[in-house]
């Protein structure tokens, strides 16, 4: 990571453009309720075991919940986002955001990213390179310089791990049940959003459905099952696999 990076928005819309946003839930609850589309993405793992980044074991832990799955237990992390294959539905003919005060967190954070493993490199960003190459200082080593900018990080964190237990318990009442293993993939659901403002409304309480590891690779599913997962490999109807 660069350090001591600069930062100022030029406004050409492409962190805009083709990225899903994600949301705490009561922006999911926002979103739902204007008309957008939900994605649901989905990724789990063993404690100390398969789908578990060691170096990461803190961060991952308290932003995941524990559910059954075969005779074992799993932990999911779930993500709600905003679903845009392309240009955001609030950015108008200049690019310009048409709910700008009332932005989700990550768009009032970016390009500072969220998980703190992560480091913030502008080549994997969307800005042109004039972008870094003006405005006040974004990052002094590895955190944000402005204590504001730092404060909605850390909020956005703490809304990941407050919303969990919620964001599984939508999940398991619209029987979004399978999970992909983290760093292997995703599983992405496309909620009927009807029925998803309705979850995200009446907040049901986790009926401790049983979970299945959608798993392509073999030895990986040999490996889980030795350890008592259900897994599937199966062609997905109700959902997108995105292997990495």
């Amino acid at each position: 990571m660069s350090e001591n990076l600069r930062f100022a928005c030029t406004g050409c819309g492409k962190c805009c453009t083709g990225h899903h946003v994600p949301l705490t839930l009561d922006e999911a609850r926002q979103w739902a309720a204007s008309g957008g589309q939900v994605v649901v993405l989905i990724e789990a793992f063993v404690v100390d075991g398969p789908g578990m980044p060691a170096d990461q074991r803190e961060h991952v832990l308290r932003r995941s919940h524990p559910v059954p799955c075969g005779d074992g237990e799993v932990r999911v992390a779930v993500t709600f986002a905003a679903f845009n294959p392309g240009r955001c539905r609030n950015l108008d003919d200049n690019d310009l955001c048409t709910i700008y005060e009332t932005r989700p967190l990550v768009c009032r954070i970016y390009p500072v990213e969220i998980n703190p493993h992560i480091p913030l490199r502008p080549e994997n960003k969307d800005c042109p390179p004039e972008a870094w190459e003006q405005g006040p200082e974004l990052i002094h080593g590895a955190q944000p310089v402005d204590p504001q900018l730092a404060a909605l990080v850390q909020a956005s964190r703490q809304a990941d791990r407050d919303d969990i237990a919620a964001k599984v318990a939508i999940c398991e009442a619209l029987g979004m049940t399978c999970s992909a293993l983290k760093g292997n993939g995703f599983t992405a659901y496309l909620p009927e959003m009807a029925a998803f403002a309705t979850a995200l409304q009446q907040m049901p309480v986790g009926d401790g459905a049983a979970w299945t590891l959608h798993v392509s690779d073999e030895g990986l599913a040999g490996a889980l099952h030795a350890l008592g997962m259900r897994t599937t490999g199966e062609t997905p109807v109700y959902y997108a696999f995105i292997g990495f």
